[in-house]
């Protein structure tokens, strides 16, 4: 048997061996859709694909990783390997090639949500547009939509195409994307340019995709760009774990596979490891009710476990101090209170407070978030993109005129001299950053600790280009679920990954710029 077959159950093993064109692995929950499409993978290998003609796209960096993980397991391979990564990534590394046809240059900088929020509030008072008639989140929504859904600011109001087309002109001064243009943009360079697209139907011929239900239309589109012409479409997914709608996510993509692709394989995984018996008929319970479905009848040969509790409390207030109560009846191991929207956590929070029991809230401000990572990056990124306005003025709005400027002309000239380590130093020392944060912040410790965080991951890559990347692309959709954790003895515990390379306390010297 081959080893691809290993720990399969039948309807996995016929997804994994089918070779007859598109295929949908409608894969119900817990049902090992990530272990058959790895499966899947690593059998395409063994017949004889080449890996590098093989793209596998997941939604997070951590289900890539995963997915990179169970394939080296499976096979020895050396040399060339698969495509393995998110949507982002992908469509970043086709823009290093085709970025000319979207009026860039191939060294572009990638803006964040706040990078691309700041640039709409500046553009907005240039146009003297007060945030009273709309809020610059407001109008990031709806660019982001208009990219990520591919419509035409046309059909929106006159204040939003107004604003959308000055961005996008910002965007090209700057020569920069904002994180929809990744894919965007190569949607639009393989609609306008054939022969490009040609080039690409050519060095992938087999498209693996990930979590089909969660697909956005411009993601829908490059799915059908790449694989519309050899139709080695493989996609796994589940209509009733749809959960991003808010986002541009359109599960009927994946009901309407069959339509798009009327000669595709469609296997059904059924069987769940995960749950019990009791959380399976729970739940199919609930699902049978949706109108729009592929029907899917789960099943587990697990035991019936406990039965599900519903409590109906009088208030929040009761709600909180029950669950606190329960919590403190648990001897051993960590509990995970999940809930609905922020604002529910305050009366628990408050009633664990009050019993006494330690805990740990997730799903705060994410790293890149966080100033003082911004704004040494502002500094890498002005120092590898001369022209992005938006590193430059944060650069001048966080510090005096004199500092400002000089770190805005020197910083373009290092980027070409100096590794990105070495302009970190140079940005820490010119900046007096060390002494400027304990000036304004109280957790002045903790910020240092992120700095030396940014240095330690910054000496893993060869190159600073390397190093933007994939900070700008790790942001994509990679938070942790607003939920609360809570344990009776050690919260969380981090595993080294090697020695952090520490700040000493810089002096009041500027660094001399090399010559």
């Amino acid at each position: 048997m081959s080893a691809s077959f290993k720990g399969l159950n039948e309807p996995q093993q016929e997804a994994v061996e089918y070779d007859g064109g598109p295929i949908l692995i409608a894969a119900g929950a817990g049902s090992g859709k990530t272990k058959t499409l790895t499966s899947r993978l690593a059998r395409l290998i063994e017949k004889g694909v080449a890996p590098s003609k093989i793209v596998a796209i997941t939604f997070t960096n951590k289900a890539a990783n995963e997915m990179r993980e169970r394939v080296a397991k499976q096979l020895a391979t050396s040399g060339a390997t698969p495509f393995l990564g998110t949507f982002h990534s992908f469509c970043a590394r086709i823009l290093k090639d085709e970025a000319r046809l979207a009026g860039r240059t191939p060294n572009f900088s990638i803006y964040d949500a706040d990078d691309s929020l700041s640039l709409i509030k500046k553009i907005m008072k240039a146009a003297d547009i007060s945030k009273d008639v709309i809020s610059p989140a407001v109008l990031q929504n709806k660019i982001s939509q208009i990219k990520s859904e591919m419509l035409s600011p046309e059909d929106f109001d006159k204040i939003t195409k107004k604003i959308y087309e000055k961005y996008e002109a910002a965007l090209a001064d700057s020569n920069a994307f904002d994180f929809d243009d990744l894919i965007t943009k190569v949607v639009q360079i393989f609609d306008g340019h054939p022969e490009v697209l040609k080039k690409y139907h050519e060095k992938y011929s087999h498209i693996l995709v990930d979590e089909y239900q969660d697909i956005n239309s411009s993601q829908y589109k490059l799915i059908r760009f790449l694989a519309e012409q050899q139709k080695n479409l493989s996609v796994v997914g589940d209509d009733q774990q749809a959960i991003y709608s808010f986002r541009g996510a359109d599960f009927r993509n994946f009901l309407n596979f069959k339509n798009d692709w009327p000669e595709a394989k469609i296997v059904k995984l059924e069987q769940n490891y995960r749950s019990s018996g009791t959380i399976i008929d729970a739940a199919s319970a609930v699902v049978q009710n949706n109108k729009l479905q592929t029907p899917k009848k789960l099943w587990t040969e697990n035991a019936a476990g406990e039965k599900i509790k519903i409590i109906r409390a009088a208030s929040r207030e009761e709600e909180a101090m029950l669950i606190a109560s329960q919590i403190k009846q648990i001897r051993e191991g960590n509990v995970a209170v999940l809930y609905r929207t922020n604002a529910q956590s305050r009366a628990i929070e408050q009633s664990l407070l009050s019993a006494n029991v330690p805990y740990r809230i997730f799903g705060g401000i994410k790293f890149y978030e966080r100033k003082e990572v911004k704004d040494l990056l502002a500094g890498l990124r002005l120092a590898y993109n001369p022209a992005d306005a938006v590193s430059e003025e944060r650069i001048g709005k966080t510090f005096d005129r004199k500092t400002a400027a000089y770190l805005i002309q020197e910083l373009p000239r290092l980027g070409e001299k100096l590794n990105q380590l070495e302009l970190i130093n140079f940005f820490m020392e010119n900046a007096n950053y060390v002494d400027y944060l304990q000036k304004e912040y109280k957790n002045f410790s903790e910020r240092l600790e992120n700095i030396n965080e940014l240095i330690s991951f910054a000496s893993q890559f060869k190159t600073l280009g390397e190093f933007l990347e994939k900070v700008s692309l790790l942001q994509s959709a990679d938070a942790p679920s607003q939920s609360l954790v809570v344990s009776r003895k050690s919260l969380v515990h981090l595993r080294d990954t090697g020695t952090p390379i520490r700040l000493r306390r810089f002096s009041h010297r500027k660094i001399q710029a090399p010559r």
